[in-house]
């Protein structure tokens, strides 16, 4: 559907194409691949291992926001999520970025951070940064476990990891890419939560 794109000088038809657009997209996630990610988060908690989000400009956003959702949000204090965002700490990135290149700034963290069988998440709309691509070279080499959260036609990044959920939209369309993204952040929230309940019972 291109008619949200279009000029037509009215708010109102403006935002009602916008919204059948992403009731579009949302209608073509599959459900399939987000309880994938739900199970592979869950059982991150069941075993103690940490969860790594990592994103860029407004996936970088959404990964602090994933962060705080699952692992605040949740209220799950028998079984935590142990949820970290490695986008957060500018000095740690800057540094990174400075002296070695901004590709390297996930990757470096991780290659301190993480340990066999945690978990990292990479949110791309592209599929295509060098620094989410190198940063799942290392989860990779040390056993990690690796998703991805994807739009457009999921590039490289839906190629390499080990679960995706991938948001089908035209390439270019960060707007809904990104809305959709967040949506699903707070659907697997809702969902943590009343697991999370359930343990506590």
């Amino acid at each position: 559907m291109e008619n949200y794109k279009r000029n037509n000088n009215s708010i109102e038809l403006h935002a009602k194409f916008y919204i059948e657009h992403l009731v579009e997209v949302l209608r073509r996630v599959s459900t399939l691949e987000i309880s994938n990610f739900i199970d592979t988060i869950i059982a991150a908690s069941e075993r103690g291992s940490s969860i790594y989000f990592i994103g860029n400009g407004g996936s970088a956003a959404t990964a602090s926001h994933f962060v705080n959702d699952i692992s605040i949000g949740t209220k799950s204090i028998k079984k935590p999520f142990r949820a970290v965002s490695l986008c957060d700490n500018q000095a740690v990135i800057t540094a990174i970025a400075n002296d070695y290149g901004y590709e390297y700034v996930f990757s470096q963290q991780l290659s301190i951070l993480l340990n066999k069988n945690d978990v990292v998440v990479a949110i791309s709309a592209s599929g295509n940064s060098l620094n989410l691509l190198k940063a799942i070279d290392i989860a990779k080499q040390k056993e990690a476990i690796t998703i991805g959260l994807t739009s457009f036609d999921g590039g490289k990044l839906k190629e390499v990891v080990d679960v995706t959920v991938h948001v089908p939209t035209e390439k270019g369309e960060y707007g809904p890419a990104e809305d959709v993204h967040m949506m699903l952040d707070h659907l697997i929230t809702s969902y943590l939560m009343h697991y999370s309940q359930d343990l506590a019972e």
